[in-house]
């Protein structure tokens, strides 16, 4: 493989072209001449704006008396200019033109008129000014300008002409440049927008920066080697994939892993966005791709990230509203014959990200375009603990904190999460004027970013404080004894965000479901409506949250899951997206009848289940309501002095805070 030269010719990309020293840009004389023939246009048009109004009268007293040195009619616009001797200029009455006298000229050095008036008959001035001066025997020079319709109809054409070129520019130019890159200008709309790293570009982050993601790194990783050691693959009649997707969830590091990519690829390294090939003009995202993937080739061995994808890549013909010539139809066409167009041997490969891989064209997703599909998916325990590790090396840390720790009191979080986590203690760490982080303030950061801000000053009645203490209490009662329900760490009522109370939990990692064990959470989530039937006889909204969660769960277990026996062994969930945007279900009315019956009969059975549970052990809920009702909040410690230890509890070391499985509506 050729070694990539860092002297090769540059790509069409203006971004990376530096302005020599020596350049000019001939604009500048366009403008100065423009600018002079405004100048002129203006100052000869408002010259006699500038001077003083004289009526017929004075005039002719002043030429009786010897004061005018020069008379001069315009007959075109009937205008007389007066200029006075140098002797008039020196009396005081004059006295006002004498230091302007020298100052003020045209731009062709003609004295400025001092005083100038209107006249109506032409002729008549003539006619009067020409005897005046005969019969006074008077040195005063008249004459006149008669009218120029070739220099006027040539000014006014040029004027137009200099007003519509100074849109072109500012608008057009200016406006389009604003847009950022080679394609904002109105010329090279067409032009990619990808922003090119090469060797000269110091991407700073590499594979050691992105903590765990194993599986995921590792196939990056031998793209990387592909390009870096080709003979290591082809010499065994191997061929370079053309492309790679990663899928996964929002924040689990996809683009991350593709920076990593242009910082050990060491090759020219094409970036930019699906959002970036979309524009109002018909053609230009089939353009712009063509423009990349020439410039990838001049370039190659290259590599090329498209982030979402999913904005040009969704399946066509999904929206039948949009007629049959949709631009970004056009564009994704245009992107899959160039994936398909490749010779093996041009060495470019395209990297993309989504997080919806399901909307996505099937004939993107074909082997030959997109050969791998990366699944980055959510860290699991160890790999969080890698992810805080990465994420608390800037932070000056307390003696307590613990990355194995927090990574047990995370379940779920990706790693723009963990980051967030980290950011947001050091923050709280920072309002209590601490010196270090400590564990305590990554437990509130955790609360902070779970359940939202603290609202301790918000107004509570004590009846409605009374209800929501015992509904918390209704779920760490039922949570309590159930063998499959999470273990509970932590139960409050002081309101955080849109919440009134919150119990915590932290759920199992586990990666199959029971029917056992979904039928317990459920019980446990309908724990606090159960809580309030029992002790005070009716129920309120304040299970806004659980009832949203209990009715997913429910219908997850019917219509997908396949966990009913009266429904049986069928899924109605379509994981290719097919049905996303259709009008009818997949089954009959009479099946969408008993859908709803099972649902409901799920709910209310479990809803009751908890209700048993509750009234057996009333004495223990009053305790527990109390102790909230007193401590505001309360830990897995006190729940253990009133219900003695868990004999089923797999994690007998549990720490605060973990996640939120149910809150009170406000």
């Amino acid at each position: 493989m050729d070694k990539y030269d860092k002297n090769k010719n540059k790509p069409a990309n203006n971004n990376d072209r530096k302005p020599s020293g020596s350049s000019f840009n001939p604009m500048w004389i366009y403008a100065v001449v423009g600018m002079s023939l405004l100048a002129f246009w203006f100052f000869s048009s408002n010259m006699a704006n500038e001077t003083q109004r004289l009526d017929r009268n004075t005039f002719f007293e002043y030429l009786d008396e010897g004061y005018v040195k020069n008379v001069r009619l315009n007959l075109e616009e009937n205008r007389v200019d007066v200029f006075l001797t140098e002797d008039a200029l020196k009396l005081d009455k004059f006295k006002e033109f004498e230091k302007e006298n020298n100052s003020n000229l045209s731009a062709f050095s003609q004295a400025a008129p001092q005083y100038s008036f209107i006249v109506a008959d032409n002729a008549n001035f003539e006619k009067d000014i020409e005897q005046s001066i005969k019969e006074k025997n008077l040195s005063t020079k008249y004459t006149n300008i008669p009218p120029d319709k070739f220099g006027n109809f040539f000014w006014s054409i040029m004027i137009w002409i200099l007003i519509f070129g100074a849109l072109w520019f500012f608008m057009f130019r200016r406006i389009g440049a604003a847009g950022g890159g080679p394609g904002g200008q109105i010329f090279n709309i067409g032009k990619s927008r990808a922003k090119l790293f090469d060797e000269n570009d110091k991407v700073k982050v590499s594979f050691k920066d992105v903590a765990g993601l194993e599986g995921a790194k590792e196939e990056v990783e031998e793209i990387v080697e592909f390009l870096k050691n080709p003979e290591k693959f082809t010499k065994l009649g191997g061929k370079i994939p053309k492309g790679a997707l990663l899928v996964g969830p929002p924040g689990t590091g996809k683009t991350l892993l593709a920076k990593a990519v242009a910082g050990e690829a060491k090759v020219p390294f094409f970036s930019l966005s699906g959002s970036d090939f979309v524009e109002m003009f018909v053609g230009v995202g089939a353009s712009r791709v063509r423009d990349l993937f020439k410039n990838a080739k001049d370039k190659a061995p290259a590599i090329i990230f498209i982030d979402e994808i999913d904005a040009i890549g969704r399946a066509r013909g999904k929206n039948n509203f949009t007629g049959g010539n949709d631009e970004r139809e056009n564009t994704l066409n245009q992107l899959l014959t160039e994936m398909d167009g490749f010779g093996t041997n041009t060495n470019v490969i395209v990297l993309a990200a989504t997080n919806r891989a399901d909307i996505l064209d099937k004939a993107l997703m074909r082997a030959g375009r997109f050969d791998r599909l990366i699944h980055v998916d959510l860290p699991e325990l160890t790999e969080r603990q890698q992810i805080f590790e990465v994420h608390l090396k800037p932070l000056k840390l307390g003696e307590d904190v613990d990355s194995e720790f927090l990574a047990k009191q995370t379940p779920g979080f990706s790693g723009a999460d963990i980051a967030n986590v980290c950011n947001e203690a050091a923050l709280v760490a920072a309002r209590k004027n601490k010196d270090k982080v400590e564990r305590q303030d990554f437990l509130d950061a955790v609360d902070r970013i779970i359940g939202g801000l603290e609202k301790k000053g918000k107004l509570i009645k004590p009846k409605e404080k009374q209800r929501i203490a015992y509904h918390e209490a209704g779920h760490a009662t039922v949570s309590w004894l159930l063998p499959h329900a999470a273990p509970l760490v932590k139960v409050t009522i002081v309101p955080r965000g849109k919440s009134l109370g919150a119990a915590w939990y932290l759920p199992e990692e586990r990666q199959i479901t029971t029917t056992e064990q979904m039928l317990d959470e459920l019980a446990a989530t309908m724990g606090g409506r159960a809580a309030e039937k029992v002790v005070f006889g009716d129920i309120s909204t304040g299970a806004l949250s659980d009832l949203e969660r209990v009715t997913k769960q429910a219908t997850a277990m019917v219509s997908i899951y396949g966990l009913n026996d009266k429904i049986g062994n069928i899924s109605y969930y379509d994981s290719s997206g097919q049905n996303e945007y259709g009008f009818n279900k997949p089954y009959s009315e009479e099946t969408a009848k008993i859908i709803d019956e099972e649902i409901s009969k799920i709910i209310e059975t479990q809803y009751q289940r908890a209700q048993d549970i509750l009234t057996s052990h009333r004495n223990q809920l009053d305790q527990l309501a109390k102790k909230l009702l007193e401590k505001e909040v309360i830990f897995r410690d006190d729940l253990v002095e009133i219900f003695g230890e868990r004999e089923f509890e797999e994690n007998s070391n549990i720490e605060p805070p973990g996640n939120i499985i149910s809150q009170t509506a406000s």
